[in-house]
């Protein structure tokens, strides 16, 4: 009885803090706690009956207290609404859209198994001898039903939209919806076109689509669909239709457009884009204020109303997708870029040797008048037209393969430096070859590295009066090759070597091309050696080039 008389005590002590409470809250805001207020105290109230009760009979009325449960389970929604009506009561609990969906579908399928079962047992038990057949074909045929209509994709976008519209005052969990669409866009796999007009779409619960890009010859093409039918036409990027969309930015609900076609303006909406079955949705995909294309998304799974959210996020998802596709559109432009700058970079290289194929001869022709009758003449004459044909038709080579032939191997660059300097002994005055440290290995292209010393010593020669002299000297230090290319012509200015000589195209010759002397440094740098310069005006020009050495056994390695 002890344990009673304090349950009734603290029943009356409860009613009495619960009007107290309810007395001084001031007027204006008893409304937000008098539900809140008449169901405690509705309780205490109740539990001052039940145990005064059981003082008066010394025992607990099993009946009341059996009600006890029914009696609290009514003044919950009370309670429920005070807390509306007070939003500092809020406990900041968030529900997750995607538990919501996924309880509901449960809930759901379990009903939908609850009735099934009680509609088989009713067949087993009022069908006679038929009775467990037919309740075994029902509920095979009940489970496939439920397998379909639960991966229904319309079901499922009805279900959503329901769950969005009914238990949340924004349609979209922001978060998830841009986590899914930046997904859905950087996924490998089919287009990033397809995948545009998907992440687009799953933001209305759309089935397919159709994307145009506007290209640069001024028209709006179709590049790729997504479950849509084909639709055949462009639209010029100066229409009426194009250029709504470029300056309102808008997102254009066709269905709206017929039944209210005024809040448009004098659009006009084109021809082709009518001829698509169920269409529904125009979004504009806008890149720096400039309308890179859009998007045409079908009609909706469920019925979807067009609200400034809605239309909103469409909006944004429209310019994140506009730049992933302009990156794509920038990728493939220089990668075209590139293909023409490795083609022209080559035929540079290929006209400028040609060039000096043919100031070659020219110097030759020039000198063949006066030493015609010269045995020794005529000797280098034929080398020189017979290396002038091989250079040729290795060019012609590398022309018609469109690769690179040009792949190092080990070779001996005295060899090489005295192959580069007959060739120009055709021409006077003839360059001069010192050979200090002979059978030194490098390893690199012969054709390409002879080319490259060919073009110095050119060079050289034509930098230097008729009594001028160009020598070439093949030396040693550590584990590198020397070859020095001296001349005693006009010489270079610091300025000159520092700013103009290794640039590209940059040249002092009328006929020059300005990449000679580039190709040489580029490519002895890509051999793992270093190309000096040192000159003084007047005095002459010293090219001193570095070549790193192969041995022996590295270098039959290699071959191998």
């Amino acid at each position: 009885m002890t344990l009673v008389t304090g349950r009734v005590a603290m029943a009356i002590m409860g009613m009495i803090l619960v009007e107290q409470f309810y007395r001084n809250t001031p007027a204006k805001q008893r409304w937000g706690i008098k539900y809140a207020c008449l169901g405690i105290g509705g309780v205490f109230a109740y539990d001052f009956y039940m145990y005064s009760d059981a003082m008066l009979f010394r025992q607990v009325n099993s009946e009341i207290w059996a009600a006890r449960g029914i009696v609290n389970a009514l003044i919950v929604p009370l309670i429920a609404v005070s807390a509306a009506r007070s939003p500092q009561w809020s406990l900041g609990i968030s529900l997750s859209r995607r538990i919501l969906f996924h309880s509901a579908a449960l809930f759901g399928a379990a009903l939908y198994l609850l009735a099934m079962a009680a509609t088989g047992y009713y067949l087993r038990f009022f069908g006679g001898s038929w009775g467990t057949v037919l309740q075994a074909a029902f509920l095979f045929g009940a489970v496939i039903l439920l397998m379909g209509v639960l991966f229904s994709g319309t079901l499922r976008s009805w279900l959503k939209v329901f769950i969005s519209k009914h238990f949340f005052i924004y349609n979209y969990d922001y978060r998830e919806e841009w986590l899914r669409f930046t997904r859905t866009l950087s996924e490998v796999g089919h287009g990033l076109g397809e995948r545009t007009i998907q992440a687009v779409a799953e933001l209305v619960e759309s089935p397919g689509g159709a994307l145009w890009i506007n290209r640069e010859s001024g028209s709006c093409e179709l590049v790729v669909h997504w479950n849509m039918p084909l639709a055949k036409g462009d639209e010029p990027a100066n229409s009426s239709f194009c250029q709504f969309l470029e300056n309102k930015q808008w997102v254009i609900d066709l269905q709206e457009y017929d039944s209210s076609p005024e809040k448009y303006g004098v659009i006009a909406m084109p021809q082709w884009l009518r001829s698509i079955p169920k269409v529904w949705l125009v979004v504009p995909l806008i890149q720096q204020r400039k309308l890179f294309g859009f998007v045409v998304l079908a009609q909706p799974r469920s019925k979807i109303r067009l609200n400034w959210e809605v239309s909103d996020l469409l909006k944004i998802a429209g310019k994140q997708a506009a730049s992933y596709l302009a990156q794509q559109e920038a990728d493939k432009a220089l990668m075209v870029a590139r293909q023409f700058e490795s083609f022209n970079r080559m035929s540079t290289f290929v006209v400028h040797d040609l060039k000096n194929l043919v100031s070659q001869l020219s110097l030759m022709l020039s000198n063949a008048e006066k030493h015609k009758n010269n045995p020794e003449f005529q000797k280098d004459m034929i080398e020189t037209v017979d290396l002038s044909i091989q250079k040729m038709k290795r060019l012609l080579q590398k022309l018609s393969s469109g690769a690179s032939i040009e792949k190092p191997a080990p070779l001996f660059i005295d060899q090489l430096l005295q192959q580069a300097v007959a060739a120009k002994s055709a021409v006077e005055p003839k360059p001069v070859l010192e050979i200090l440290e002979p059978g030194q290995m490098v390893m690199a292209n012969w054709a390409r590295l002879e080319r490259i010393i060919g073009h110095l010593i050119q060079n050289a020669m034509e930098a230097i009066p008729r009594d001028g002299q160009v020598r070439v000297c093949l030396t040693k230090d550590n584990d590198a090759a020397i070859v020095e290319i001296k001349d005693t012509g006009h010489g270079m200015s610091e300025a000159f070597i520092r700013e103009r000589l290794f640039k590209p195209f940059e040249s002092t010759k009328s006929a020059g091309m300005g990449v000679g002397v580039f190709e040489s440094r580029e490519y002895v740098h890509e051999l793992g050696g270093k190309l000096e310069v040192t000159s003084e005006p007047s005095i002459g020009t010293t090219f001193r080039m570095t070549l790193p050495l192969c041995n022996q056994n590295h270098a039959v390695e290699k071959a191998a």
